[in-house]
């Protein structure tokens, strides 16, 4: 009883996916087996203070949080971020099995040594005890993550600018594996041995992160993203950024915009994940994939997910990660339904709250 008492009265954290273009951020809280949505917003991010996931400008991106913190109240401060880019280092190394805690964290820190292309004092690390070692049991599987200090540092900085205790840094490859517990309803059976790939498009990356019996086997950043989606449209018709948002949200863009910029832009789409699955084929010798869900701001864009069917012969959807949430009576579902595909980080992030506090 103590323990239910203790996990009502715990705040939850703010899941909040901080990229070039916004932020996002989604509380959640269970309510028996169901989870509820609490709170759901996005902010803008000023123009350069994030650059492929690194925060230039800390200050500027604190100021632009400051209102999510206003909206959700002071007391919902405690949050789960994320870092990510080509300074995250994720790996899976084999220590000894049955050691003390002292020889384990010593056998990760020479690993660690080897593998790390930075000075191990310029590095914050993580692992994380996966298991006996599938082919030798006197071996422990163990992650080991690995993030340059002074972009963990920038976003603690940014977050304490607004207002926020920074609870959880986790890595968005991560957060979007976890998001994939959210969703199992979207998919026609279990998931067991079954391979998903995970496609998250933002301003201007693109994720692709590959799972099997929840657990992230592949994950690969590209340079591509809605941005590019943008700039074209802007090229095309000489429309500037903001009238371009407005457009696609309110579905004004010219007539002839699918042929002319639409197309094209799903071409490159398709290239980019074909790549990635390729790769994955290559290096891990599964040569399926069974699902594919796509999440992020161009998501949703007409025919894309249709075109990613065709093209790439997979079971492609678009990721929906409330599918199976109530809402709170401060969220307007009707209006989020629309939006959902673009939540996926922000929730996988909020789900820390059931294994951070």
């Amino acid at each position: 009883m103590l323990d239910r008492l203790w996990k009502r009265m715990t705040p939850p954290l703010i899941g909040l996916d901080i990229g070039s273009h916004s932020a996002k951020a989604v509380i959640l809280h269970r309510d028996g087996q169901t989870l509820v949505v609490d709170a759901v917003a996005t902010v803008p991010i000023p123009v350069g203070a994030v650059i492929e996931h690194e925060i230039h400008d800390f200050e500027a991106v604190g100021n632009a949080l400051k209102p999510l913190l206003l909206k959700f109240g002071k007391k919902n401060n405690l949050v789960a971020a994320a870092v990510a880019g080509s300074s995250v280092i994720t790996k899976i190394i084999f220590v000894d099995a049955g050691g003390s805690d002292a020889d384990l964290e010593a056998q990760i820190q020479i690993e660690a040594d080897h593998l790390i292309p930075f000075p191990l004092e310029e590095v914050s690390l993580d692992f994380e005890v996966m298991g006996p070692n599938a082919t030798d049991p006197t071996r422990t599987d163990i992650l080991l993550s690995a993030c340059r200090s002074e972009h963990v540092e920038s976003r603690i900085a940014a977050l304490e600018t607004a207002g926020y205790t920074p609870k959880v840094m986790d890595i968005e490859a991560f957060a979007l594996t976890r998001s994939l517990s959210l969703m199992q309803n979207q998919l026609p059976e279990a998931l067991e041995d079954k391979i998903v790939a995970m496609v998250d498009i933002g301003a201007n990356m693109m994720l692709v992160t590959i799972v099997r019996n929840g657990e992230t086997i592949y994950n690969r950043e590209q340079p591509f993203g809605g941005e590019q989606f943008n700039q074209a449209v802007t090229s095309y018709y000489g429309m500037d950024g903001e009238t371009v948002e407005q457009a696609k949200l309110n579905n004004t863009l010219p007539a002839n915009y699918d042929f002319e910029v639409l197309a094209p832009f799903q071409t490159q789409l398709v290239q980019q994940v074909r790549r990635n699955l390729q790769i994955f084929s290559t290096s891990s010798g599964f040569n399926q994939i069974d699902y594919l869900l796509l999440s992020g701001g161009c998501a949703a864009l007409p025919g894309t997910i249709e075109i990613l069917r065709e093209e790439l012969s997979v079971h492609a959807i678009l990721a929906n990660p409330f599918v199976d949430m109530q809402f709170g009576s401060e969220v307007d579902a009707d209006k989020l339904k629309d939006a959902a595909q673009q939540y996926a980080l922000a929730c996988g992030l909020a789900l820390r709250s059931e294994s951070a506090l």
